[in-house]
């Protein structure tokens, strides 16, 4: 598990990428060696491709994983 999964104190399960909703803010993740890695910003599905909230840009990895976006503030 990574740091961040620790943190989150389950709160929060990763689910598959197939299931993720379209039009909502998601925070997207990755296989790692040591668990999911979750992308530092949230993510949203516009015609099939993933782009970055944040910067408007298509994310250029292919997620494994999704959970709800949670602010970190």
């Amino acid at each position: 598990m990574s740091d961040t999964d620790k943190n989150d104190s389950g709160a929060s399960q990763w689910l598959p990428i197939q299931i993720a909703p379209d039009d909502c803010d998601l925070e997207l993740g990755r296989p790692h060696k040591t668990g999911i890695l979750p992308l530092t910003f949230p993510c949203r599905r516009k015609a099939g491709v993933w782009f970055n909230v944040w910067a408007g840009e298509a994310v250029l990895i292919s997620p494994s994983h999704w959970r709800i976006w949670r602010s970190r503030i």
